[in-house]
């Protein structure tokens, strides 16, 4: 909610004249709680419904994170804008330790992410990973009762909501290197056919630095197929007016991770995301991936099997052989 809050507010001061109206809505995204998002559907959870409002007439933009919103957009909508970048980098959590460095071996560290679990499993494999799912409250609650030592979380999120003290350290890019469009927000608008130019009242918003980081970030996950079921970062810095790219491909657990790192124009940022994929595809980032789709839907089968076990069980009647 805070996120439309924002964009209402700064719309206000924009448009006094105009009377901005958020609508509140919960995403099967928010929902579905006891899976991760690799399991249940990925990016589209967070923004289906709200397409399906906007379609519908009942909302005319809405507010993402870009980190989770697919690689294409459905036809009939637009990105209208992409708001100044916040700080794209995750954030370490505990209410007893002051580092992933101080934990000692065997710790439960709680992430939502394949890319914070590959990361982390990689540098720190004395450490237990488990899944962490649940709103900011419900994932910090978690781990105020004891079922985690740590948790990693998007340093953007704390911050946006006044949580910023409950942040022990911040992982350096280069311990974990930021998702594509992570610390952005993003405006999603319908094509309309009642004559208003939606996108020129929303183009004050537009930061065009933070829109160019996101096309090289987003491109390289775009070419490896945008699935939230293999571990991939991409991070983006400009400086004066070059771009620096960074990417990366994992595995889950950690064993194998390839990168690759390209400058170039800040205004060639497509195809400098382009190139960096190249550098990861001729270091057979595909095979990984393929891998680690393979392995997921390994993963779905068998979970699948056990609840059809469980369900058969619970069928039969007592005392039935």
């Amino acid at each position: 909610m805070w996120q439309a809050e924002h964009v209402r507010d700064r719309l206000a001061l924009l448009y006094p004249q105009c009377d901005v109206k958020i609508v509140g809505m919960t995403t099967r995204g928010d929902q579905i709680l006891d899976r991760t998002l690799s399991k249940v559907g990925g990016k589209g959870l967070f923004v289906k419904e709200l397409e399906v409002a906007m379609a519908e007439g009942r909302a005319d933009l809405a507010v993402h994170c870009l980190k989770d919103m697919p690689m294409e957009l459905p036809e009939g909508f637009a990105m209208a804008a992409v708001l100044e970048r916040e700080d794209a980098r995750d954030a370490f959590v505990s209410n007893d330790y002051a580092s992933l460095d101080a934990l000692p071996a065997g710790a439960i560290v709680g992430t939502s992410s394949l890319r914070r679990q590959a990361l982390i499993a990689a540098r720190y494999p004395q450490l237990v990973i488990k899944p962490l799912r649940g709103n900011l409250d419900t994932r910090l609650g978690k781990l105020d009762r004891g079922e985690y030592a740590a948790i990693i979380l998007a340093a953007a999120g704390l911050k946006r909501l006044g949580l910023a003290s409950r942040i022990r350290a911040v992982l350096d890019a280069d311990v974990s290197l930021p998702a594509p469009g992570q610390g952005t927000l993003a405006l999603e608008i319908p094509e309309r056919d009642d004559g208003l130019d939606l996108a020129s009242l929303l183009a004050p918003l537009h930061h065009t630095p933070s829109a160019l980081v996101s096309i090289a970030e987003r491109k390289v996950s775009q070419v490896f197929g945008g699935s939230c079921q293999v571990p991939l970062a991409s991070y983006a810095t400009i400086t004066g007016d070059q771009m620096h790219l960074r990417a990366l491909v994992a595995t889950p657990d950690g064993q194998r991770i390839i990168s690759a790192e390209a400058r170039g124009p800040a205004d060639s940022a497509e195809a400098l995301g382009l190139q960096v994929a190249e550098l990861l595809r001729a270091q057979d980032a595909e095979g990984i991936l393929a891998a680690c789709l393979s392995d997921a839907a390994q993963a779905d089968d068998d979970a699948r099997s056990a609840e059809l076990a469980a369900s058969a069980a619970a069928a039969k009647p007592a005392g039935a052989a």
